[in-house]
């Protein structure tokens, strides 16, 4: 796919078999767009992001007014439960992998919830082969170049079985669906609940219950971005208790209240991804 949004260019592409059952898509953008921040809400999966324009990442975090974290330009983004804010400057050449749910556990060696809520340097996890495959990336002729090489790096770096059908990803197709019970579920696949939770966490990188909330919240951010605006039938239909239970969830997630949301400036481009207003 490719999507040119005034200055912005964004492209993405499936990767092809085994690995698209692991990596969502590949994508990269090159440009800055207009606004200077940009807020990335939960996912429930984990991101890897390579700055190509310069070797540092920067992180905002809302709670520390003014204050960023700064890695090296090749990072993996666990799984959050919380938005945290990011520097579109370095939008001027970056590209990553968006992992389905659970689908970073084959390429990472420590359990991912030891990554939740967090970045951490690519070089910590893959040692020298990522400061190589950043400057590869880096100096490669075209944007297709760049597909392929990333492509080729996850397909060769895995240090787990690119595996078929497990309990997690059985629990992860349940989870996606409204109304899932944990228990019901652990009963399904032959597991204690304490099991699946443990489980769960390790392959995907945070707890069956907040993963069921983050997923449940992007629901709602779907029906919201499709023009919807009844937020009494919202909370219904998404499985809140009632209006004031989406109110809190969503600022919880998205940072801001969902009427703020909806005032936002224009210039998304990437998804979870959401403009960020001046002052």
């Amino acid at each position: 796919m490719s999507v040119r949004s005034s200055a912005v260019l964004y492209l993405s592409q499936r990767p092809a078999p085994p690995l698209d059952d692991f990596v969502e898509y590949l994508w990269l953008l090159s440009d800055a767009p207009a606004h200077a921040r940009e807020r990335v809400v939960p996912s429930g999966t984990l991101e890897l992001v390579v700055n190509l324009h310069e070797d540092e990442i920067r992180i905002y975090d809302r709670d520390r007014a003014g204050g960023c974290d700064r890695f090296s330009g090749m990072v993996v983004s666990g799984a959050y439960g919380r938005c945290f804010t990011i520097d579109t400057a370095e939008h001027a050449l970056i590209m990553g992998a968006h992992f389905r749910p659970g689908g970073a556990y084959p390429f990472f060696s420590v359990a991912l919830n030891r990554l939740a809520d967090d970045h951490v340097d690519v070089r910590d996890l893959w040692g020298a082969r990522a400061v190589d495959l950043r400057e590869r990336l880096a100096s490669a002729g075209s944007h297709a170049a760049r597909f392929r090489l990333l492509e080729e790096t996850l397909r060769a770096q895995t240090v787990r079985p690119l595996r078929g059908r497990s309990a997690v990803q059985y629990a992860i197709d349940r989870f996606l669906r409204p109304g899932a019970r944990i228990a019901d579920v652990a009963a399904g696949i032959g597991i204690s609940h304490r099991r699946l939770i443990e489980l769960f966490a390790a392959e995907v990188g945070m707890t069956p219950k907040l993963f069921c909330r983050v997923h449940r919240f992007q629901r709602l951010l779907a029906a919201m971005n499709g023009g919807a605006r009844d937020w009494a039938g919202l909370a219904a239909r998404a499985g809140y208790f009632d209006q004031s239970h989406l109110i809190r969830d969503f600022s919880t997630f998205a940072g801001v209240t969902p009427q703020r949301y909806c005032q936002r400036p224009p210039g998304r481009v990437k998804e979870n991804h959401v403009a960020v207003a001046e002052g």
